[in-house]
């Protein structure tokens, strides 16, 4: 099989992109910027909130090493599904909590950890689950 890629936001893209290259199985993690109106925007636009965009991380793995629903599972253990545009001290529609499904298959299986996920929190899970 060959290697996939998953694309995540989940407040600041540099913490979470540290984290995925930790993983036996990940290949790469790239912070970059998705879903946004601004054709290539500068960190400063997307800062402002003014181009639309989410911090996010491209992360290329091996799935015979790890599965997608893993790479769901670390992202829920990084970050508060349930926190509406922020993360900690990160405030900003930028820092939305965020699945970039690229397959139907990926969306599938995004939309059944987040239902199932939702048992497990106080707060209603706001994870937006948009095409990449």
């Amino acid at each position: 099989m060959s290697n996939q890629t998953a694309i995540f936001a989940a407040g600041c893209f540099w913490c979470i992109e540290a984290v995925y290259n930790r993983l036996k199985g990940v290949h790469n993690a790239t912070s970059g910027y998705i879903n946004g109106h601004t054709p290539a925007p500068t960190y400063a636009e997307v800062c402002s909130g003014s181009s639309g965009h989410a911090e996010a991380v491209k992360i290329e793995f091996d799935p015979e090493i790890i599965s997608y629903r893993t790479l769901l599972e670390v992202l829920f253990t990084l970050h508060d599904p349930t926190q509406l545009n922020r993360q900690g001290h990160d405030v900003g529609t930028q820092y939305r909590s965020g699945i970039y499904y690229l397959t139907p298959a990926q969306q599938a299986e995004a939309e059944a950890f987040v239902r199932e996920a939702a048992a497990h929190f106080d707060a209603p899970i706001v994870t937006e689950i948009l095409p990449a």
